[in-house]
C-alpha cells in the first residue's frame, strides 16, 4: 500500500469519525488526494457542494496549522461554530475581537492547540501579523471565495491580491488551495496567475446541482405571486432577493402585515438590526428573510428551501451563488427569477452609479446581457448554466427546469423571424430592440419619423402585436442565437449568420409560443409552468416524526446557543425518521452522524426512538 493511498483511507476515517459521512464525494476526494499530495490546488464546485470539507479534513492530517482566508465575519464564525461542534479545533481572528482576544488564538496556534485558523485577507496585509504567522509551522492556506481576487468576478476585492505575498513572505512556502462556487475560464485564469498557484492541479465539479428546480417567470404580477407563495411555503426557511432597500422594505412590510413574520436584510439597516435578522433566520425564529444581494454570503444555513429573485440579477455569476444558497443538505428545492424588461433598466441604472474604468463597466453590460439572454432562453436552464461557465456537460435536459416542464407546443415562426430580421437588416444593424420594435409595430414616435424608417417596407408589418410584444420576441430570436447585442449602456441588436440562412429560407424557426402579453394585474402563461419541478405530493418521510425530531434539535441548539443546522442538517433528520434508529451502531451509519456528534447529542435521538418502540 502507498502512503497516498494509506493517506486517503485516514482522510476517509477521520470524514466518517467528524462529519459523520462515509466516503468522500468524488470531486472531494481528488481535490483532498492533491492537497495531501502537497500540490496546489484550485477547486470550482457549486454552494452545497462540500468545499470546506476538501481543507479541513486534509488540516487534520497536514502537521502545524491550516490557515483559511475567509472573506465575512459570518462565514468564519459559522464554519468554526461547526468544527468545534464536531471536535476539530478551530478558532478565527476577526475584528469582533478584543487584542486581548486575539493575542490568545495566536498562543494557542503557537502551542499546536489550533489547526484551523480563519482570517479576513485584510490581515496578511498587516506587518504584525505577518510576523506572528512566520513563527507559525503553517502546511496550507486555503483560499475560500477564491473569485474576489479577479477583477472580472463578481465580488473583486483588492485585499485577496495580498494573498500571494503573503504566501511567499513566509520562511516555508505552504500548500496554496483556492475554492469557489463559480468561476468563468477568465476568472479561472486570473486566480491561477494572482494567486500565483504553482502548477496547480484544477478541478472543476459539475455546477448543476439535481436538487435544484430552476424556474424563469415571466409576466407576473410579482408581489401577488410572492405574498401567495410566501403564504403557503412560509413553513420552509427561504430567501427573497430584490435589487434596491426600497423594494427590501416595500416586500418586508406587506409581508409582515400579511401576517408572514419575516427579516430583511440590506446596507441601509444599522449593524444590530442587520445582525439580529440574520440571527433570527438561521436559528429558525423567522422563516422568510427579504434581502438585496448583501445577505447570505456568510452562512452555511443548510436547509433553505427556495430561493426567490424578485428581480433579475446583475449577472449569472451573482445569481448561481445566490440561487445556490437552497438545498445546501441535499434536499430538493425551488429557485424561481420573476423577470420583467423593468429589471434590466434597473441593473444598467445601477452599473452607472457604480464609479468604474470603461473596461469594466463594458463588461458588467456584457455579463447583464447574458443574464437577460438566460432569462428568455427557452432551453433547458441548466443546459444554459453550464454553457455560460464553459463546463463540458452530456446535453441531457434535466426534466425539472420551467423550460423543461414548459408545455406549450412548439410553433413555426419562421416568418414572423424573417420579418424581424428583414427590419433589422434595412435599419442597417445600428439600432436597439426598443427602436426596431417601434418600426415593426408601425410608430409615429419622433425617431422613427426622423430617420425616415416609415418608408421601410417592414414598416408596421407586426401592428397586430403590442411593442413589448415585439421586443419579447426579438429577445427571445436573441436569446437562441439568431441575433446579438453589442455592449455598452444602448446596445446595438444585429444579425448573426443563423438568421442569414433564415432569411435565405434555409432555416426554419420552431419555438415555444411567445406569451401574450398580460393587462395589469393579470397572471399570464408564466403560471402554467409555476409549479415545482418536484412532486408536492406526502413525502415517503413520516413527517410527524420529522417535525419531532427537529423540536429535539431545536432544544439542543438553544442549550449550545448555534443555529438548528449546526447540531445535525435537515437531510440527517430526514434519514433518521426513516431509519428509526434505537441503538449508537444503527445510529452512526446515518449521513451527518460523526463520532463526537453522537456523543454530545446522540441520547435524547436514541431515546426519542426508543420510545416509540
Amino acid at each position: 500500500m502507498n502512503t497516498q493511498t494509506s493517506r486517503l483511507e485516514q482522510a476517509q476515517q477521520l470524514l466518517q469519525k467528524y462529519y459523520g459521512y462515509p466516503d468522500f464525494r468524488e470531486g472531494q476526494r481528488k481535490i483532498v488526494a492533491s492537497v495531501l499530495e502537497g500540490t496546489d490546488t484550485l477547486g470550482i464546485m457549486p454552494t452545497g457542494g462540500g468545499k470546506s470539507i476538501c481543507y479541513q479534513i486534509p488540516a487534520l492530517l497536514l502537521p502545524g496549522l491550516t490557515l483559511v482566508v475567509s472573506p465575512l465575519i459570518s462565514l468564519m464564525k459559522d464554519q468554526v461554530d461547526a468544527l468545534v461542534t464536531m471536535g476539530i479545533p478551530a478558532a478565527y481572528i476577526n475584528s469582533s475581537l478584543s487584542g486581548k482576544e486575539v493575542n490568545d488564538r495566536i498562543r494557542a496556534a503557537k502551542r499546536g492547540e489550533i489547526k484551523l485558523l480563519y482570517v479576513a485577507p485584510e490581515r496578511l496585509e498587516l506587518d504584525w501579523f505577518r510576523e506572528e504567522m512566520s513563527a507559525l509551522t503553517i502546511s496550507c492556506v486555503a483560499v475560500d471565495e477564491a473569485h474576489c481576487v479577479s477583477q472580472w468576478g463578481h465580488d473583486f476585492r483588492t485585499s485577496y491580491l495580498a494573498v500571494s505575498p503573503f504566501v511567499n513572505g513566509l520562511p516555508r512556502r505552504p500548500i496554496l488551495a483556492a475554492f469557489t462556487a463559480t468561476a468563468t475560464p477568465q476568472v479561472m485564469d486570473d486566480m491561477i496567475r494572482l494567486l500565483k498557484l504553482d502548477q496547480p492541479s484544477v478541478f472543476v465539479t459539475g455546477l448543476g446541482r439535481d436538487n435544484l428546480a430552476m424556474s424563469v417567470l415571466r409576466g407576473e404580477n410579482k408581489r401577488e405571486f410572492i405574498m401567495n407563495y410566501a403564504e403557503t411555503h412560509g413553513h420552509q426557511p427561504g430567501i427573497i432577493y430584490a435589487a434596491t432597500r426600497k423594494e427590501v422594505d416595500d416586500l418586508y412590510n406587506r409581508l409582515r402585515e400579511n401576517g408572514i413574520p419575516a427579516g430583511r436584510y440590506h446596507a441601509g439597516l444599522s449593524d444590530r438590526e442587520r445582525e439580529e435578522s440574520q440571527e433570527a433566520f438561521l436559528y429558525d425564529d423567522i422563516r422568510v428573510m427579504v434581502a438585496t444581494n448583501a445577505f447570505g454570503m456568510g452562512i452555511d444555513k443548510s436547509n433553505v428551501r427556495w430561493v426567490i429573485h424578485y428581480n433579475m440579477p446583475k449577472n449569472m455569476e451573482a445569481y448561481v451563488q445566490e440561487a445556490g444558497r437552497a438545498g445546501r443538505d441535499g434536499e430538493p428545492s425551488e429557485c424561481i427569477l420573476l423577470f420583467s424588461p423593468q429589471d434590466i433598466m434597473t441593473q444598467k441604472f445601477l452599473i452607472e452609479q457604480n464609479p468604474q474604468d470603461e473596461d469594466r463597466k463594458r463588461n458588467e453590460y456584457r455579463k447583464l446581457q447574458q443574464m437577460v439572454e438566460y432569462c428568455y432562453s427557452t432551453s433547458c436552464l441548466r443546459f444554459a448554466m453550464l454553457d455560460y461557465f464553459g463546463e463540458v456537460h452530456d446535453r441531457k435536459p434535466c426534466g425539472i427546469c420551467s423550460s423543461c416542464r414548459d408545455e406549450r407546443e412548439l410553433v413555426d415562426l419562421t416568418v414572423d423571424a424573417q420579418i424581424v430580421f428583414s427590419c433589422i437588416h434595412r435599419m442597417r444593424e445600428r439600432f436597439g430592440v426598443s427602436l426596431v420594435s417601434s418600426v415593426l409595430k408601425g410608430s409615429q414616435n419622433k425617431k422613427v419619423l426622423q430617420y425616415r424608417f416609415d418608408q421601410l417596407p417592414t414598416y408596421g408589418m407586426m401592428r397586430r402585436k403590442t411593442e413589448r410584444e415585439i421586443s419579447e420576441l426579438i429577445n427571445l430570436f436573441i436569446a437562441e442565437g439568431y441575433l446579438a447585442l453589442s455592449e455598452g449602456q444602448y446596445p446595438v441588436v444585429r444579425l448573426q449568420p443563423l438568421a442569414a440562412d433564415v432569411l435565405r429560407g434555409q432555416h426554419q424557426v420552431m419555438m415555444r409560443a411567445p406569451e401574450p402579453t398580460a393587462a395589469k394585474g393579470q397572471k399570464t402563461g408564466g403560471s402554467r409552468r409555476r409549479g415545482s419541478g418536484y412532486d408536492d405530493g406526502p413525502s415517503a418521510v413520516n413527517e410527524t416524526v420529522f417535525e419531532q425530531l427537529r423540536l429535539i434539535r431545536r432544544d439542543l441548539a438553544e442549550k449550545e446557543r448555534v443555529p438548528s443546522y449546526i447540531i445535525f442538517n435537515d437531510a440527517t433528520l430526514r434519514e433518521m425518521s426513516l431509519v428509526c434508529p434505537t441503538r449508537e451502531e444503527e445510529m452512526l451509519k446515518i449521513k451527518g452522524v460523526g463520532e463526537v456528534k453522537f456523543r454530545k447529542y446522540g441520547a435524547p435521538f436514541l431515546e426519542f426512538f426508543q420510545n416509540m418502540e
